[in-house]
C-alpha cells in the first residue's frame, strides 16, 4: 500500500470492535479517495488481523466486498474495489460495520465524523490512536476470546 497525495481529502475515522469491554479502538486518518478495498487492508494492519479470513462492508442495506467471495446469504454484494469512501459520505459523516472472519464473526464501527483537505508533507493513511490490543485471530470469536483471557489469568482454569 502505498501512502496517497497529501493534498487530498482526509476523513478521520474510528474504529471500534464491537462487544468489546473495555472496548479496543482506533483512530486513523484516511483519504476519502481510497476504495473499500484498500480500506479493508488500513484497517487489517491498523487493528492487527492478519487478513486470512473473508471480509464485508455494509452501510445501511447495502453490502460491500469481493464479488468472487462466496455469498454468505442477504443482499447481493457489490465490488469494493470499485466503491470510494467519498461516494458513500454524506455531510461528512459517516457510519457503517466492517464485519471480519465470518465464523468468528468480528464487527468493527466504523465512524467518519470530520473530513478535511489533507497537509502537505504527510502521507495518508496516517495513524493517530489506539487502545488495546486486538484479539488473536481463530479463537473463537467475542465469547472465546473472553474464555482465553479467563484462562490465562487463572493458572488454575482447565485450559491455562
Amino acid at each position: 500500500m502505498t501512502a496517497l497525495h497529501s493534498f487530498n481529502e482526509i476523513a478521520s475515522m474510528r474504529i471500534e470492535l464491537t462487544d468489546t469491554a473495555p472496548l479496543i479502538w482506533r483512530e486513523v486518518d484516511v483519504p476519502t479517495s481510497l476504495t473499500l478495498r484498500t480500506l479493508h487492508e488500513v484497517i487489517q494492519v491498523t487493528m492487527g488481523w492478519l487478513d486470512y479470513h473473508l471480509w464485508e462492508f455494509t452501510v445501511g442495506d447495502q453490502r460491500y466486498g469481493l464479488p468472487d467471495n462466496e455469498d454468505w446469504g442477504g443482499l447481493p454484494r457489490r465490488d469494493a474495489a470499485k466503491t470510494r469512501l467519498r461516494d458513500l459520505l454524506t455531510a461528512s459523516r459517516l457510519e457503517m460495520v466492517y464485519e471480519y472472519d465470518f465464523g468468528d464473526g468480528w464487527r468493527h464501527r466504523l465512524l467518519i465524523n470530520n473530513v478535511r483537505q489533507g497537509k502537505a508533507g504527510e502521507g495518508y493513511p496516517r495513524y493517530i490512536a489506539g487502545q488495546y490490543a486486538c484479539p488473536p485471530e481463530d479463537c473463537g470469536g467475542i465469547p472465546g476470546f473472553y474464555h482465553m483471557l479467563e484462562a490465562q489469568a487463572d493458572p488454575d482454569h482447565p485450559d491455562h
